[in-house]
């Protein structure tokens, strides 16, 4: 709560007027004023509370110097503010001794050399204290209004973030149980200096309850979690003691922190979530300073390292190909997160339309080849999954590169080779050069150009010429085979080949049509497998 000092009461107008002067107890000037009383009974003390300043006259205090001394205790030890003494009814001068004493009991004794009323100065200090309390108490519904509605709403922690961040107006910072930044958000100075060296300064900071404020650090620090089951903290910066308002702010964002993680319970994890936004930035925006900050943060080395995209997807053949997608998904961040840890390689890994995506850290000098096969290796001791991989780079400003080729790499591999544990470019040829021109235009209209002629007629006539074509570029060395794909006599396959030839004004023996053909079917193929059937 906001606190009103003796210094601040004597630079009040009602009191400075009245020409303060400090005669003893300086160093107390700094202590909090709860209220202010009016006496002049020697043994006042007793009828006030911690806190209150003393405003006297001197005209029933006592005149011998041990009377004095013991007045001057009675005050120091009800934890007194302050004693006030106007001169000019009683003394011309404090006397000495009690000023001595006060000086020794750190008490502090301010004489008003002009007169005062009393009665306004009780009023405008009274006045101000209340004052200071309502604009607490308000603060303090504002923080709860603000968090209440955050909780009903089940905001996540970047609105909780946000919304810390706006109460404190400082740098506040979400950590995980292994004293790592998960997330932050940046106050009006620079926060490089204040999240260096992070994890090792973090555990340094011991909370004794479920809130304290480190001076060392300067941190305000509050649990995530019950004291047995911590997940994490939030810290607020707060180079000097908090006020009990930024003490609120705090622990309602802890509390609203700890309401979204039950209402998440089955969903990702933080950590996960911070993968899932780093890895998409990287995509998105790959030369964000503040996302390669955050990547940092988050445990991702990047100076003198390789960074290798990898995109992975369950094989066909796994365990349980009828389960929902999700959970088979989350076994496979899992396992690829596992298996880096084995390796001690950081990464960042999530899930996207179906698929893992993940970006691992390897040492320059390290074989990517030998060390993204160790992991595929590890990946497929726990789930079976398709593995491709993009060609390392060497900066994150690259990493969208190296991730969006595995993808591509992926969505080229039709049949796995169960011999192979990694699929990379150079493994899927032709197929590959095609996902990687799958946005492009110029490819559309070139599949919708040879193709055309064969589905109008195909529509008309369901004389499947098309199925033909395929039938024929699948197994190039034998017509029997072809036809026999098709559940058909070679004599009905000879006849819709025929058909086609008719159709498109093109010998099919000409290695430039069949190419073109080839081309177009397998370009269509590629774009039904990443969009759906048009």
């Amino acid at each position: 709560m906001a606190v009103l000092t003796v210094a601040e009461v004597l630079r009040m107008p009602v009191v400075r007027q009245a020409g303060p002067e400090v005669l003893a107890g300086a160093a107390g000037l700094d202590r909090p004023v709860q209220w202010v009383h009016s006496g002049e009974p020697a043994d006042i003390a007793s009828l006030l509370r911690g806190g209150d300043l003393l405003l006297t006259t001197g005209i029933a205090l006592p005149d011998s110097d041990d009377e004095l001394r013991a007045f001057a205790t009675s005050l120091s030890e009800g934890d007194v503010a302050g004693l006030v003494i106007e001169l000019g009814r009683r003394w011309r001068t404090v006397p000495p001794t009690l000023v001595a004493s006060c000086d020794a009991l750190g008490l502090p004794l301010i004489a008003l050399v002009r007169e005062a009323r009393f009665a306004a100065v009780v009023q405008a200090v009274g006045e101000r204290i209340v004052d200071e309390q309502l604009d607490e108490l308000r603060e303090a519904q504002r923080v709860h209004d603000t968090f209440t509605e955050l909780s009903i709403a089940e905001a996540g922690p970047s609105e909780i973030l946000d919304a810390a961040q706006r109460l404190a107006g400082v740098a506040v910072v979400l950590e995980g149980e292994d004293h790592r930044v998960t997330d932050y958000r940046s106050g009006p100075d620079a926060i490089g200096g204040f999240l260096s060296d992070w994890a090792e300064r973090s555990r340094e900071v011991r909370l004794e309850g479920r809130t304290t404020w480190d001076r060392g650090q300067g941190w305000l620090v509050t649990r995530l979690g019950r004291r047995e089951r911590r997940w994490g903290r939030l810290v607020i910066a707060s180079p000097t003691e908090p006020p009990q308002r930024l003490i609120a702010v705090a622990e309602r964002a802890a509390a609203a922190l700890a309401l979204h993680r039950l209402h998440e319970r089955d969903r990702d994890s933080q950590v996960r979530r911070t993968h899932h936004e780093l890895l998409l930035g990287l995509v998105n925006d790959p030369a964000n300073a503040e996302i390669h900050l955050r990547c940092e943060l988050a445990g991702l080395t990047v100076k003198r390292r390789q960074l290798v995209g990898l995109t992975m997807r369950p094989a066909a053949d796994g365990p349980d190909p009828s389960r929902p997608a999700a959970p088979v998904l989350d076994e496979l961040i899992a396992a690829t997160v596992h298996a880096a840890h084995e390796l001690k390689l950081p990464v960042l890994a999530t899930q996207s339309d179906g698929r893992v995506r993940a970006l691992l850290s390897l040492p320059a000098s390290a074989d990517p080849v030998k060390e993204v096969d160790d992991l595929a290796t590890r990946v497929g001791r726990r789930h079976r999954a398709v593995v491709g991989a993009g060609r390392p780079v060497t900066g994150l400003a690259e990493a969208d590169q190296t991730i969006k080729e595995s993808a591509h790499v992926v969505s080229s591999v039709r049949a796995p080779d169960p011999a192979r544990l990694v699929h990379r470019l150079e493994d899927v040829h032709l197929r590959g050069l095609l996902t990687l021109m799958g946005d492009d235009d110029r490819l559309h209209l070139f599949r919708e150009r040879e193709l055309r002629q064969l589905r109008a007629y195909d529509a008309q006539h369901g004389s499947g010429l098309v199925e033909a074509v395929r039938a024929l570029v699948e197994h190039p060395a034998s017509k029997s085979l072809a036809a026999a794909s098709l559940h058909v006599s070679r004599a009905v396959f000879y006849d819709r080949l025929a058909k086609v030839e008719k159709v498109l004004g093109a010998d099919l023996n000409d290695p430039d049509i069949r190419v073109s053909l080839h081309v177009a079917l397998l370009a269509e193929e590629l774009a039904e497998e990443l969009t759906g059937p048009a």
